[in-house]
């Protein structure tokens, strides 16, 4: 019992920070048992992201999935005192006549949330886009397996560079006929957590009682928090410069700190799983809006970050931008024509295939 009181504790106690707007008190209206498969559940974001879907009361059964080592965490896992059933999976052996993946079908068949944070990690002196070539095609391979497997499920793609890998998704899923513009995003909950943590520190505020809209996409400039909507902050014109380009770059002053032995990967967990939970939460009928990197008509890039109510059925609405501060419009500006080639990038790897 003292066991699992714990376990109760510490999912309330990682539920506790607030992502732009996401509603964080759970009612379930629906019993409906829900899957998630986490594709590269044996690096370093995979593992304590599936830890924490684990402890989720949201997560009935739990899938990991990666090209080795899956079943020893899988195992782990599995002696948490916590209702969902866990599995791991590893690609199926090379065989002849050739055949699908029977590991990556096994950890896809049923799942109604696919998180996918595959790929190699940034090293000092690598941007996001350095990353490309190897974990494009990390993506597209198993994309096209959820196209084949679980064409319905929501698709949320932690791999970087996001503002490339989410059109590299969803060509591959136009391509096998199942695109569902309602059930793709890019998760950009960490620049919120970033935001959030840095304008509290900085203002002696808790983390819990800020709420950062972050919009445009997931990389360097592309990233623009809107703290000019943050009630009781006052920033002088240094700060305001300092603190928006630390949100931008939090991840190289995690990669700097860690000193070529990995990046963003514990918070990055952290802002994975609670997308991943209010998901299922709106899967299940509740309203939640959280920000997130969508194909969007709110500017001329095709995808965008933005506030983003989901339900039943996925992306429900996409909300209005609103005015931006001069200082916002200024890098509004700037970071656009950015966003779009990062987006064209994508695109070409498949469509040049």
């Amino acid at each position: 019992m003292i066991l699992n009181r714990f376990a109760s504790n510490a999912v309330f106690a990682i539920r506790s920070c607030p992502i732009a707007g996401a509603i964080s008190k759970f009612h379930s209206s629906a019993s409906v048992d829900a899957k998630v498969a986490v594709l590269g559940a044996a690096g370093g974001i995979g593992q304590p992201l599936s830890l924490l879907c684990k402890l989720s009361p949201e997560v009935d059964e739990l899938s990991c999935y990666d090209i080795v080592g899956t079943p020893g965490v899988a195992a782990d896992l599995s002696h948490i005192p916590t209702k969902s059933s866990t599995t791991g999976s590893l690609p199926s052996p090379v065989s002849w006549p050739p055949t699908h993946d029977k590991g990556l079908a096994e950890a896809l068949n049923g799942a109604d949330v696919v998180v996918i944070p595959a790929g190699v990690p940034r090293k000092p002196g690598m941007t996001r886009d350095d990353l490309f070539n190897t974990n494009a095609s990390i993506v597209q391979k198993l994309v096209e397996g959820c196209a084949n497997f679980c064409p319905e499920a929501m698709i949320a793609i932690i791999s970087n560079p996001v503002n490339s890998t989410v059109p590299i998704a969803a060509e591959v899923l136009k391509k096998a006929g199942v695109y569902n513009k309602q059930k793709l995003a890019g998760v950009t909950t960490l620049d919120v957590c970033r935001a959030n943590t840095f304008v509290a520190n900085s203002q002696g505020m808790d983390p819990k009682d800020v709420n950062v809209t972050v919009i445009g996409g997931h990389a360097g400039i592309t990233i623009l928090p809107l703290f000019s909507r943050v009630p009781g902050i006052n920033f002088s014109d240094e700060e305001l410069e300092k603190i928006t380009v630390r949100t931008q770059f939090g991840g190289d002053e995690v990669v700097a700190a860690k000193a070529g032995a990995g990046s963003a990967t514990l918070s990055m967990a952290y802002a994975g799983y609670l997308f991943t939970e209010n998901i299922l939460k709106a899967l299940r009928g509740e309203e939640v809006t959280q920000c997130a990197f969508v194909e969007s008509n709110l500017t001329d890039a095709q995808y965008f970050a933005s506030p983003v109510r989901f339900g039943k059925n996925g992306v429900e609405e996409i909300l209005p931008l609103g005015e931006l501060s001069p200082y916002e419009k200024a890098w509004f500006d700037i970071m656009m024509p950015d966003l779009k080639a990062q987006i064209q990038k994508g695109v070409d790897f498949v469509s040049k295939k």
